[in-house]
């Protein structure tokens, strides 16, 4: 009898992209740069007063189920960089497995890192796990913002089926500084639209900065501007937002403007590529 021939399966990507920066007459240069498929490194001229931008490009234009990202960024003393995306990230519809993002982050004393990327559109059926990983020594400064959106509102999509477990890991010193985690799943609708969890909100957003100094006087501006921001640990502050999309975006942009401006001397703008 013959044999049935196999079904082919689905072609998946694995791959990601590591950048170091070292200081090096007095400017932040990349040191190291490596990248695989489907992601790709790109490196446009900053503006006047700006640091270095290095901006991370999905080449396969999303992420699907069974796919798998790492990411790796190591800021050395005495640097500043910021890295963003040109666009959002979108997940698409699983078939079954999950896509994976892990990003690990590690900046030395006296080193700086921006950590700006565009928000993550969750399509109706993705499934995602994503880690966030972030050591960093005494004397170093985070600004980190993500923001994840539940669906295609913009076609009147919802999210109703798939998956998300976003965990984040912020370390000092080696010590554990604040965790967090959040799944949603199988069946995200009940969790969304319970008005004690997300209250039908069509996205979320979460802005963490570590400094030694300054971070009071943050938290109370940005409560001037109706954000829950709070100060968890010392030398930590953590922001929420919750909401519809295009107001959040707005919301978190604002806070990223202030940030910036108030703790890293830089002038009070969003990266180039939020704004094109």
């Amino acid at each position: 009898m013959p044999r049935r021939p196999a079904e082919p399966g689905h072609q998946r990507a694995h791959g990601g992209a590591s950048l170091r920066f070292v200081a090096a007459g007095g400017r932040t240069r990349l040191a190291d740069l490596h990248q695989e498929v489907p992601l790709r490194v790109l490196f446009p001229a900053p503006e006047p007063g700006e640091p270095p931008l290095a901006a991370l490009v999905n080449t396969a234009g999303g992420l699907a189920g069974g796919d798998s990202v790492r990411i790796r960024v190591a800021m050395e003393p005495g640097t500043l960089a910021t890295v963003t995306t040109p666009a959002a990230e979108k997940v698409y519809r699983s078939l079954g497995p999950a896509a994976r993002v892990q990003t690990r982050i590690s900046v030395a004393a006296g080193g700086a890192l921006e950590w700006l990327p565009q928000e993550t559109i969750l399509f109706d059926g993705a499934r995602l796990a994503r880690r966030i990983e972030v050591d960093f020594a005494p004397g170093a400064r985070i600004l980190m913002a993500e923001m994840l959106v539940f669906g295609r509102h913009a076609r009147g999509e919802i999210l109703r089926h798939g998956g998300l477990l976003d965990i984040w890991r912020l370390r000092r010193g080696g010590g554990l500084l604040w965790a967090d985690g959040l799944s949603l799943g199988p069946e995200p609708r009940a969790a969304l639209d319970n008005p004690f969890g997300f209250a039908g909100a069509e996205a979320c957003a979460t802005l963490a900065v570590a400094a030694e100094e300054g971070l009071v006087p943050l938290r109370d501006a940005l409560r001037t501007q109706g954000v829950a921001a709070t100060l968890p640990r010392p030398g930590l502050l953590v922001a929420r937002w919750l909401g519809s999309a295009a107001p959040l975006r707005g919301g978190i942009g604002a806070a990223i403007r202030l940030a910036r401006g108030t703790l890293f001397g830089l002038p009070p703008t969003l990266p180039r590529l939020w704004t094109c």
